[in-house]
């Protein structure tokens, strides 16, 4: 493979390879591409098809190793796509005996500039679809179920990590499924500019040396095969920007930061046993040991793993900002890194979603009277008495005790014991009313 000899003591050897979503893109882009030759009458048939049949070997992992540029390369994509053009050559000579030129038949009416950034998005948008997406999914119906299941466990609050009004576990729990349920929507949204290609504009856009129907031939081809519904779009801006990647980095960074705040929320629970909060229990956690020196230590390792993968995806997102930015006039800069990094992305998030939702949501137990123990004793139970006395009058009470409090109010034990049953304090309304020297309340 002459190119990549040649052009690969040129690049930097990191040891950073592409990953198998965007070499199966690119067997998709030169399978299509053939076909499509073909059909425009422009290559033999006989051509056509062994490049089809090898393709197909790319797109099923047949010749990843053989796939061997790094991601820090040209800012075309220039090396992954002559790497990509030289291993089908090379694979038809050997099983077919039939010579092709890697740029005159394997590139015909392409270029490396609309293939190679068409090839990162369909890699983004079938990574995302294949193994984001159904994860993510699980997840909200997983914290769904909890929501419900946990609707009437009733929990202290906590603003600025300290005591506040009660809330049940399960309202804390419908939070976050419907921020996922968010981040799902948006990613959904962002997805469709992803699917807008510029394959058919060769080298600056215009589609000089191509046939006029080549792109959107190409297109058809593609969505047959794969079912991804991708459209032609604006050569002159897929090419140029890369701002539609940067985009649905964005809603990967915006899901990372919601799996990060649901992590620590729940290690917060986890901590103790007896000097910390304990108001979960995480079963799954204790099959391994948490400390090599401190026996029957447990700690919350899933959430942590996933709290550091959470760190590296928004570095990822960082990259791929910068590498959005780099570029000049008719062609973006940074195609290579850019697709590896939002493919990294989906990557982590779809295996920190998975372990999040098996091993603690799907696993955890919430200390049912640890919480109802904490809720009874918050000090910002107080608040209940600002409606009617006003909230400087209520914060010389602080620190009294409420049943006190409520008992020189005129309330009986028995209303003392209904209004502060915590799942009465956890619904909308005016918990306390003023009580009249005649009796009557208002």
């Amino acid at each position: 493979m002459y190119y990549v000899a040649k052009a690969s003591q040129l690049f930097i050897e990191s040891g950073t390879k592409f990953q198998r979503d965007i070499i199966w893109a690119m067997g998709v882009m030169k399978f299509a591409a053939a076909r499509a030759n073909a059909e425009l009458g422009l290559l033999s048939w006989e051509k056509a098809n062994a490049i089809i049949d090898v393709a197909r070997e790319i797109m099923e992992g047949l010749h990843d190793g053989r796939i061997v540029v790094d991601v820090f390369q040209t800012g075309s994509g220039t090396g992954l796509n002559m790497n990509v053009n030289e291993v089908i050559a090379q694979r038809a000579l050997e099983k077919f005996g039939i010579s092709l030129h890697p740029n005159d038949d394997v590139n015909l009416g392409q270029s490396s500039n609309d293939v190679v950034p068409t090839a990162i998005r369909l890699a983004v948008i079938k990574a995302w679809s294949d193994k984001l997406r159904p994860k993510l999914i699980k997840l909200i119906d997983a914290l769904g179920a909890k929501a419900e299941e946990f609707k009437t466990v009733v929990k202290a609050g906590r603003t600025h990590l300290r005591d506040a009004l009660p809330v049940t576990f399960g309202q804390e729990l419908s939070g976050y499924r419907d921020a996922f349920a968010r981040d799902l929507k948006a990613l959904e949204s962002l997805g469709e500019f992803v699917k807008e290609v510029p394959i058919g504009g060769t080298a600056v856009g215009t589609g000089v040396n191509t046939h006029p129907s080549f792109g959107e031939r190409v297109v058809e081809i593609i969505n047959a095969e794969t079912g991804l519904a991708i459209k032609r779009g604006n050569p002159f801006t897929e090419m140029k920007l890369l701002t539609d990647i940067l985009l649905f980095s964005g809603g990967l960074r915006a899901l990372a930061v919601d799996l990060l705040r649901l992590c620590q929320d729940l290690r917060l629970m986890f901590s103790g046993p007896y000097t910390g909060l304990g108001e979960i229990e995480l079963p799954s956690q204790e099959e391994v040991p948490g400390s090599s020196a401190m026996p029957g230590k447990t700690n919350p390792v899933t959430l942590e793993a996933t709290m550091q993968a959470v760190v590296y995806v928004l570095g990822l997102d960082d990259t791929v900002k910068w590498a959005a930015s780099l570029g000049e006039l008719e062609l973006a800069m940074g195609i290579p890194v850019a697709g590896w990094a939002t493919v990294r992305e989906v990557e982590v998030l779809a295996e920190a979603l998975g372990e999040i939702t098996d091993l603690v949501i799907l696993n955890m137990k919430p200390k049912v009277d640890v919480m109802k123990s904490y809720a009874e004793r918050s000090a910002a139970l107080i608040t209940l008495l600002a409606p009617i006395m006003g909230y400087d009058k209520a914060k010389e009470m602080a620190g009294r005790s409420i049943r006190d409090v409520l008992r020189e109010m005129g309330l009986d034990e028995s209303e003392i014991e209904k209004l502060l049953d915590p799942a009465n304090l956890t619904t909308p309304g005016f918990k306390v009313r003023r009580r009249h020297k005649n009796g009557s309340q208002s």
